[in-house]
């Protein structure tokens, strides 16, 4: 797997692929999602039986499924994204696989809590080269008008790694112990980085895009520091990853103190965590973000406004659903409320990240989606667990077993500020499109 900085654009692999070679690439990117988001989660899925085997605190979990993964994670991808940009998408996309996916296997050999950050921290490591590579293939396999349902189904993996990471994980570890169920996904993983390199094709880059015009940047060959320059001197481009990191904030929030908390608090046992938490992440956030792409793209094509309308309507019918969840005092009434949030905190996911592929060249598309997952990831994955975690640990003395409660309590307003930058993107987007009316051809 040599990276051939000359010979990657020319590719004896690229090519144009067919309607039947983009399902499949769809489909195999998509499973890779799902590993992605399935190794991520695994710590905060066995949260109470790890906790238990060695003595961490939940500041100290926050932070090891928060900042310190994201740490790595996030600036990582940023020479990654220029790499790939430069080379093959696919092989980028192969070799980080079976990074992350030892490093998860690495993460249940582990004796102690400094040996957990640093086996996290390679997982980051491997993890920043996944995400940002799938969505460029994706942007130069479909054309513009099926994009966002195919981020929307790419997108899937998360909430399919969830439900699958919670129903696997907590199975196994209620059976065996918490450590297999790293073993046996890091083993998967392995085997399916080598089936991304002899599988997944790589597409030409903007074969499905019109002609780009010239004031969306210089050509390829643009450094890393003039592309970062440009990314977040477009004032689209960093309102839209700002946003999108107050939506991560919030989902990460949520969902790495979910299960610890629904144990803690309301009382569930692993047993149905791995039934009925499942059921609700995979079918609640899966619908949702499933749904979103299909609203958006039919939205979109009255005005690109609907791109941050759309995530700011969803944040804001969350929210009372949200605190339904944090104040039910059963854990099966408390996943009754979670059923909304689930579906409605991610409508900004496949939104963003398609407005952002549209919004630059085809050959600044990894860099720039790692670019927006540096800022997404750096708010929501690096601080949302962090401050959720610390605060459980300040409310602690004066809250007692109710701590997680009173922390997601104060996660709450991150609600209102989501949706408050989001529509400030709209009206950025809808001044950009008068403009563009108003002046000539």
């Amino acid at each position: 797997m040599s990276f051939d900085m000359d010979a990657a654009p020319k590719g004896s692999r690229q090519s144009a692929p067919s309607t039947a070679g983009a399902r499949v690439t769809l489909a195999m990117l998509c499973f890779v999602y799902v590993l992605n988001f399935l190794d991520r989660q695994l710590i905060s899925i066995l949260a109470k039986p790890i906790q238990d085997s060695l003595k961490i605190t939940d500041g100290q979990l926050g932070m090891i499924t928060g900042f310190y993964f994201a740490l790595f994670y996030c600036f990582i991808a940023i020479p990654v994204g220029w790499l790939a940009d430069r080379t093959s998408r696919v092989k980028v996309l192969s070799l980080a696989c079976a990074l992350w996916s030892a490093a998860t296997a690495a993460c249940g050999m582990v004796g102690g809590y400094g040996q957990l950050v640093v086996a996290r921290m390679l997982v980051g490591v491997g993890e920043a080269g996944g995400v940002p590579p799938s969505y460029a293939i994706i942007s130069d396999s479909f054309p513009r008008e099926r994009r966002t349902t195919a981020m929307a189904i790419f997108n899937l993996g998360p909430p399919l790694g969830s439900a699958l990471g919670v129903a696997f994980g907590a199975s196994l570890a209620s059976s065996f112990s918490w450590r297999i169920p790293f073993y046996v996904i890091g083993a998967v993983g392995v085997v399916t980085a080598l089936a991304v390199y002899l599988i997944v094709r790589e597409p030409r880059r903007g074969q499905m895009d019109e002609a780009v015009p010239s004031t969306r940047g210089d050509g390829p060959a643009a450094g890393l520091f003039t592309t970062i320059a440009q990314f977040f001197g477009n004032p689209l481009l960093a309102m839209a990853s700002l946003a999108s990191g107050a939506g991560n904030f919030i989902t990460y929030g949520v969902l790495n103190f979910a299960t610890l908390f629904l144990m803690r608090e309301k009382g569930m046992h692993l047993a149905d965590v791995a039934i009925w938490y499942a059921l609700v992440v995979g079918v609640g956030m899966g619908a949702g973000i499933y749904a979103s792409g299909r609203i958006v793209d039919r939205f979109a094509t009255r005005g690109k406004a609907a791109y941050a309308t759309i995530p700011a309507a969803s944040l804001m019918l969350a929210l009372p659903f949200f605190l339904g969840f944090a104040w039910a005092p059963t854990w099966q009434l408390s996943l009754l409320f979670l059923l909304v949030p689930m579906f409605l905190n991610s409508f900004f996911l496949s939104a963003t990240v398609t407005f952002v592929q549209g919004e630059v060249a085809p050959e600044r598309r990894v860099i720039s989606g790692a670019l927006l997952l540096l800022v997404m990831n750096l708010i929501g994955l690096g601080l949302g667990p962090t401050y959720v975690g610390m605060l459980s640990d300040h409310f602690r003395p004066t809250h007692g077993g109710h701590a997680l409660q009173a922390a997601y309590f104060a996660l709450a307003p991150m609600y209102l500020i989501g949706a408050a930058l989001f529509l400030i993107l709209a009206r950025l987007i809808r001044r950009k499109e008068r403009a563009l009316e108003g002046s000539p051809s």
